[in-house]
């Protein structure tokens, strides 16, 4: 940890007036930063762009999110053993993915404490400033809610850290006492951010309730989550949230620009610089050996189990728009397409994810460097959010199942022709039966967003969904152990004060 956590504020970008454009210059000090808000702006832009790179939502860390949980399995199992063990619950504190994620995390949150430090000595008006720097508190907030939730306890840093000396001697903090300044962070964040931003991987205080309500959720405390979520359902127009009408057009990155429904994006720009805008998962999640895009090939690297599509209604427009269920080969003199069951990819020969590999927009390389804007929450979770709080405060109301028939409205919309399916939550639900249904409505809704695995992990149904009657058996699932990731074994090589490793590894 120490060799990263040393770098100053890495990547320092500026906004373009029409989007979040990255222009990298390099590593600063803050004595010869902070002389106006624009300097203030462009150090809190390094954190959410330290956020779009090839170690944290760029490939590493999503891609130990999205195999971890029951709805992706590996599908070429001649990829990288570090995606295998994490898939196979099969991991110990040498997992490369890890040892990409854990300091990238630091990285993010060294960026966040800098912006939040120069603040402080930042000249103009103090309302403009707290706006500004609002940004940077949900950032380290939202680097600090993956950390905990991955791997409990976890050192916590909230000053710029300028030599190695004032971090190589660190312990963990305490889970249960990290959660409560991530809450702090989120708070500052939603008094301060804008109603509504230009851009959606700009947050605004709708994103900061949207985590705060995520937040409560996990905690278990249903009545803090409902308020959030029900705040943001009640200032959906002041904020510019809303669902949009087609679910496609959520993972139609030519589409992104125009979309109410995220509360937070991860713009990688088309740009790549070194590691930064190093964008994965449409390479990861595409099919091995289709020829159906000009972009290239996928390589079946996180595929579903064919339980997972086997188990989804049919009639669900959700489903047509989460999977591929074919692949296209060229085949012929003049090279044609010729379209062939999905059981002709030998590696994976089962449908494969569709969400990030069918729209990319304009991209290379067998899909990286997409167009795409990565949605990290959307307005559609905020609603079954508070659909869940609800039922476990006052179960068997009408406003509950409200929440979740507005999703299943706009699931309705087969690409412009309403049809029948999915039909309105059955009135008078118990609540375990609603509990049930609205957590499987989680599942299909944000079905390969990498939210599933943080569920299961609060839900603690882990051998239940990775039994032998669940959508991916894994006979090592181990619950006193693999609800957590190890952190890495070098960083306690590093410092002794971070031992002991979690349970069981």
């Amino acid at each position: 940890m120490k060799k990263y956590i040393a770098f100053l504020a890495l990547g320092i970008f500026a906004f373009g007036c029409s989007d979040l454009e990255e222009h990298p210059v390099g590593i600063i000090r803050p004595e010869n930063f902070f002389n106006n808000t624009d300097d203030l702006q462009a150090a809190v832009n390094g954190a959410f762009a330290n956020i779009a790179h090839n170690n944290y939502w760029g490939r590493e860390f999503t891609i130990a999110l999205m195999l971890r949980d029951d709805m992706a399995d590996i599908g070429d199992r001649t990829t990288q053993a570090a995606r295998i063990d994490v898939n196979d619950m099969n991991m110990n504190d040498t997992n490369a993915l890890v040892a990409n994620f854990w300091p990238q995390s630091y990285i993010i949150i060294g960026a966040a404490n800098q912006a939040i430090a120069g603040a402080k000595k930042t000249p103009g008006d103090p309302a403009k400033i707290n706006a500004i720097v609002a940004q940077a508190y949900f950032a380290r907030a939202f680097a600090y809610y993956h950390l905990v939730r991955i791997f409990g306890d976890v050192p916590y840093i909230d000053f710029p850290v300028n030599e190695v000396a004032q971090v190589d001697k660190l312990s963990r903090t305490k889970e249960a006492d990290i959660y409560p300044k991530i809450i702090a962070d989120l708070e500052f964040a939603k008094q301060w951010l804008e109603d509504k931003p230009k851009v959606k991987a700009v947050p605004g205080k709708g994103t900061a309730a949207g985590y705060l309500a995520s937040v409560y959720l996990t905690l278990g405390n249903y009545q803090k989550a409902y308020d959030e979520s029900k705040y943001v359902i009640t200032n959906e127009a002041k904020f510019g949230l809303g669902l949009d009408a087609d679910f496609q057009d959520l993972f139609n990155a030519t589409k992104a620009a125009a979309l109410k429904e995220p509360l937070f994006t991860i713009d990688f720009n088309n740009l790549v610089s070194g590691n930064y805008g190093q964008d994965y998962t449409a390479f990861f999640t595409g099919s091995l050996k289709d020829d159906s895009y000009s972009y290239g090939q996928g390589f079946s690297v996180a595929v579903p189990s064919l339980k997972v599509f086997n188990d989804w209604d049919k009639r669900d427009y959700r489903r047509s728009v989460s999977f591929d269920t074919i692949i296209r080969k060229k085949t012929g003199p003049g090279g044609a397409l010729q379209i062939f069951p999905s059981s002709d990819n030998e590696k994976a020969p089962r449908p494969h994810i569709a969400k990030y590999y069918r729209f990319p927009g304009k991209a290379g390389a067998n899909g990286r460097t997409s167009q795409h804007n990565y949605i990290t929450m959307r307005f559609a979770e905020v609603l079954l959010t508070a659909a869940e709080a609800l039922n476990e405060i006052t179960p068997g109301t009408t406003e509950a199942d409200g929440y979740v028939n507005r999703v299943r409205a706009r699931a309705r919309n087969k690409a412009g022709k309403l049809v029948s399916f999915p039909a309105n939550v059955t009135p008078g639900l118990s609540q375990s039966d609603f509990r049930k249904m609205v957590i499987d409505e989680r599942r299909l809704e944000l079905a390969f967003e990498y939210i599933r695995w943080y569920d299961i992990k609060r839900l603690k149904n882990g051998p239940e969904v990775f039994g032998p009657n669940g959508f991916e058996p894994h006979p090592n699932f181990n619950p006193a152990k693999d609800y957590l990731f190890p952190l890495p074994g070098t960083e306690l090589a590093i410092n002794p004060n971070l031992k002991p490793n979690n349970p069981g590894y």
